[in-house]
């Protein structure tokens, strides 16, 4: 039985959060990986990679998994009435409803994430309650068929949870193993817990700008699904 996943691909999309979930996705047996967007234009990710996605919204088969990939782009999603109906719409019928990093944030603006346990990359938990989710610490957190995961690399971990989920503990432990995933990184880090307080505020500022964009469509009433 063929399984259809199905990831949104727009304009400055964080690259690594959308193909770390199609790498996984597109190494499970029968699997069928559409990237979603109004249209099959090639378009520039976050750091200019060029994508092309596959299929059209208006194309986009029943799916069994969405996922909404993060990046600068999103900030555009957030009023984007017909990607949000879109995704709403999806939403209905997959068998997963997911996201990568500040995807959540799109899940929350199509109002997918009211009373839902969620996480999202750590410079935007905070917007989280925004939307009516509950903020929960964890590289991937589950909440029923609601399944997100913390910021870009963690779309790794995400991709095994959501394979785990539909075809078994080891199968996604043998796509780990030919994929040969097993981080250890050279530097402690990864996290603002880890990272020295110098390479916190570097990362801090560098992603300030995005961030600031992000706070005034939050706080301009003009982003759907906002309830605080």
């Amino acid at each position: 039985m063929t399984l259809r996943f199905g990831i949104l691909a727009f304009p400055a999309v964080q690259q690594l959060d959308l193909s770390g979930p199609y790498e996984l996705f597109a190494s499970a047996p029968d699997a069928e990986v559409h990237l979603l967007w109004k249209d099959c234009a090639p378009l520039r990710s976050a750091t200019g990679l060029i994508l092309t996605p596959t299929t059209r919204f208006a194309d986009c088969p029943p799916l069994d998994v969405l996922c909404v990939p993060g990046g600068g782009g999103i900030n555009a999603l957030l009023e984007d009435a017909e990607t949000l109906a879109f995704v709403r719409e999806q939403a209905t019928r997959a068998r997963f409803v997911t996201s990568v990093c500040t995807g959540a944030l799109v899940l929350g603006a199509a109002g997918l994430l009211i009373g839902k346990r969620a996480t999202t990359h750590w410079n935007a938990v905070d917007f989280l309650a925004r939307y009516g989710a509950i903020p929960t610490e964890g590289r991937v957190v589950q909440d029923g068929a609601l399944i997100t995961a913390g910021g870009v690399t963690a779309g790794i971990d995400f991709g095994l949870t959501v394979i785990a989920a539909l075809l078994g503990q080891t199968e996604a432990e043998t796509i780990q193993l030919c994929l040969e995933y097993a981080p250890a990184p050279p530097f402690q880090a990864g996290t603002p817990q880890e990272a020295p307080a110098p390479v916190l505020a570097a990362a801090r500022q560098r992603l300030a700008p995005s961030r600031a964009a992000r706070e005034a469509i939050l706080a301009s009433g003009r982003a759907p699904g906002v309830t605080a």
